[in-house]
C-alpha cells in the first residue's frame, strides 16, 4: 500500500502496479470525531473551534493545504499551552499556526487580518470579536 499527497511523480512502472483511490478531506463532523478520538483529553470547545478554523483555512489559496495530521498537531499544541478554546490573543494564535502552515509562503500569507476573517466565517464569531 502506498500513500501520496500527489506532490511527487511516480514512475510509470510503479504506477502500473498500483490501484488508485482518492480521499478528500473529511467533513466538519467527521474531522471533529477524528480529533476527539485521537485527543480525548482536549476540551470539546477547542476541538470544534480548531477544526472549523482549519476547514476554512483549507478553502484558502495555499501552497500546502493542512491535512488532518496538521489539525491534530495544532490542537495538541494549543492544549499543551493550556488553551480550552481558541486563544483570545491574536499573537498566540499566530504563533501556533506553524503547526498548520508548512511553507514560508503560506506563513507570510496567513497573517492578522486574514486570520480574523477566517475566524469570522465560523459560526462562532465571538472569538474573533474578542481578538480586536
Amino acid at each position: 500500500m502506498l500513500t501520496s499527497n500527489g506532490t511527487r511523480e511516480l514512475s510509470d512502472a510503479l504506477r502500473r502496479r498500483c490501484l488508485y483511490h482518492y480521499l478528500d478531506y473529511p467533513e466538519l463532523a467527521r474531522e471533529i470525531a477524528i480529533v476527539r478520538l485521537s485527543l480525548p483529553q482536549v476540551e470539546s470547545r477547542l476541538v470544534e473551534q480548531a477544526v472549523a478554523f482549519v476547514q476554512g483555512l483549507r478553502r484558502e489559496d495555499l501552497a500546502k493545504t493542512p491535512g488532518v495530521a496538521e489539525t491534530l498537531d495544532w490542537v495538541r499544541a494549543l492544549h499543551g499551552l493550556g488553551q480550552r478554546e481558541l486563544p483570545a490573543q491574536l499573537e498566540l494564535l499566530l504563533a501556533t499556526l506553524g503547526c498548520l502552515l508548512k511553507t514560508q509562503e503560506d506563513r507570510f500569507a496567513v497573517q492578522g487580518e486574514r486570520v480574523l476573517r477566517l475566524l469570522e466565517q465560523r459560526s462562532d464569531a465571538g472569538v474573533a470579536a474578542g481578538m480586536r
